[in-house]
């Protein structure tokens, strides 16, 4: 058995999000009359390739809407296939569906896409302006009022460190445990776009879109600048601000200790 990394890019508009849906398995993906899941699609080339049926495991489940510059998968295929000719022919079945793997290699089997992974990095992006979106309509959260940055870079660093994010994430979330420790929380503004890098082993479901919606509040003033402190010690969702769009959520890198 021979086991490979992958690092995948992905437009989130094309997908009803990570995690493999019923259909997929019989699915005909050179028609566009649904949405389906990059999991699924990305087993569906492999079945293509390989003539064999090949679980995938990614490092994280996106949502519907979320794109990725760095998600990573592993899987097993029986038989060895040069690293270069499995990111080609992945690609002929992928690049046409908002899909593409940025590279492929051989790894140990003892490699967890999810397990062994040592960080997560996500990006948000926010575009400030008055007039609406015509290119990044999918691609960014448009806010037309202003917004004080300085107000949210404050804010944002009082995230930063291990607490109980329970007020930060959705009320569908299945992790156990609340408590995660965020590694950094930085804010930078080009022009009208306003990116949120945000950097931690793991998150919970939603918590870095909820995140960014409080801090969003927080600049535009609806919140004050302390409100963050107050709603991780109370740990109360529903004082928390708005989830953010999900079409602004880009998974940016995965990082794993013993792998490059």
């Amino acid at each position: 058995m021979f086991r490979y990394k992958i690092t995948v890019e992905y437009d989130g508009a094309f997908f009803c999000g990570w995690q493999r849906q019923r259909s997929d398995s019989l699915v005909n993906t050179e028609t566009e009359s649904c949405l389906h899941s990059v999991q699924g699609t990305i087993e569906h080339a492999l079945l293509k390739l390989t003539g064999t049926h090949v679980l995938v495991e990614g490092a994280g489940r996106t949502d519907a809407g979320v794109h990725a510059l760095g998600q990573v998968a592993h899987f097993d295929l029986p038989s060895y296939i040069e690293p270069h000719r499995l990111l080609g022919g992945l690609n002929f079945y992928t690049r046409n569906h908002g899909c593409v793997v940025l590279d492929a290699e051989p790894v140990a089997l003892d490699f967890h896409a999810r397990f062994s992974a040592t960080s997560r990095e996500y990006i948000y992006k926010i575009i400030n302006r008055r007039s609406p979106l015509a290119l990044d309509k999918a691609r960014a959260w448009h806010i037309s009022r202003c917004v004080d940055v300085e107000a949210m870079r404050s804010s944002a660093q009082d995230f930063i460190g291990t607490h109980n994010f329970n007020a930060f994430r959705s009320s569908a979330c299945q992790g156990k445990n609340p408590v995660k420790t965020l590694d950094s929380f930085e804010i930078t503004e080009e022009q009208d776009t306003i990116t949120c890098h945000v950097k931690a082993r793991s998150f919970l479901h939603n918590q870095v879109r909820i995140m960014v919606g409080t801090l969003v509040w927080v600049g535009i003033g609806k919140y004050p600048q302390h409100v963050v402190d107050e709603l991780l010690k109370c740990g109360n969702r529903v004082k928390s601000g708005p989830t953010a769009p999900p079409h602004g959520l880009y998974l940016a890198a995965v990082g794993y200790a013993n792998y490059p």
